[in-house]
């Protein structure tokens, strides 16, 4: 059974569909040009416009390096930036540290 997709995450399509839209109509391609830069049929584009969840990401991708934006999408989940991921791993911080212990000949 296929789990339906969480409203947030199709609206969130929706935008970047219509971003992707946008961002072609200012640069004044067809979705064709477009398509062909892509390697996509003029149908993806379409749908992907549309943010039809079932077109693969690496067409998302490289639309967004046509468009030059392709940072955008490295630092979608930068983890140096991942405030509820940073505060999970200093919950499990040891409350202090303790010095080691030096033995007389040196070892561990």
């Amino acid at each position: 059974m296929e789990h339906p997709l969480p409203l947030s995450a199709e609206r969130a399509l929706r935008k970047l569909g219509h971003d992707i839209s946008l961002a072609r109509r200012r640069r004044r391609f067809s979705q064709a040009s477009l398509a062909e830069r892509i390697g996509a049929s003029v149908s993806t584009v379409r749908r992907m416009e549309q943010g039809d969840p079932r077109i693969p990401i690496h067409f998302h991708a490289r639309a967004l390096l046509v468009f030059g934006e392709l940072k955008a999408l490295e630092n979608i989940l930068d983890t140096a930036n991942d405030d509820i991921g940073l505060m999970l791993m200093d919950e499990n911080l040891p409350k202090r540290i303790r010095a080691k212990r030096h033995t007389p000949d040196g070892g561990l």
